[in-house]
């Protein structure tokens, strides 16, 4: 079985070379790229252009929705459907529905903030498996790879993939070792 290239892999020593050369990858128009470290890297991904999450967004309004359900609950169930007087207390009282409206609150927030962080990731990753044992650990990469076949037309000029014009770039930018890495599918 023909192995099929899926990119170049570049490696860097330090996360400051790493942002200064995600910028000029960036810069030079490639069409698919991206950086693996193995801790959060402040700048970069500022430096690879990626626009912000929806996924704050997604949490908050999770966590109305939680909330409005809790006191909805509550209400309907004390005041509406089973009122109850006890101790002399009104029936829509709020106060003592604080813990439940902050549980579901919470509730709705995480649960909902992991299935967004799953869908927008891709996770989970059965596709691929890890380039190199050490991304993981002590060692910060780029890869440029090769495009996927666009289902409609690109917003922009991407730069035409060449592997060997892609690992003369890669260390012309500060890459310390260029590999070219092979599609190797779990399956």
């Amino acid at each position: 079985m023909d192995k099929q290239l899926e990119g170049v892999l570049g490696f860097f020593d330090r996360p400051e070379d790493l942002v200064t050369a995600m910028g000029k990858v960036r810069d030079a128009n490639y069409e698919d790229f991206d950086a693996f470290t193995p801790f959060p890297v402040h700048g970069l991904e500022h430096a690879q252009g990626l626009a912000r999450s929806p996924i704050p967004w997604i949490t908050f309004f999770a966590a109305i929705a939680g909330f409005i359900t809790a006191f909805g609950l509550q209400y309907w169930t004390s005041a509406v459907d089973w009122p109850l007087n006890v101790g002399g207390k009104p029936f829509n009282s709020w106060p003592a529905w604080i813990p439940i409206l902050f549980e579901l609150t919470v509730l709705f927030a995480g649960i909902c903030t992991l299935l967004a962080l799953l869908f927008f990731c891709g996770l989970p990753n059965i596709k691929k498996r890890s380039f190199d044992p050490s991304l993981t650990n002590d060692r910060f990469a780029i890869l440029i790879a090769m495009p996927k076949k666009p289902a409609k037309a690109p917003k922009r000029d991407f730069r035409a993939f060449d592997e060997n014009e892609a690992q003369s770039f890669l260390q012309k930018v500060g890459a310390k070792d260029v590999r070219k890495v092979y599609a190797q599918g779990w399956f």
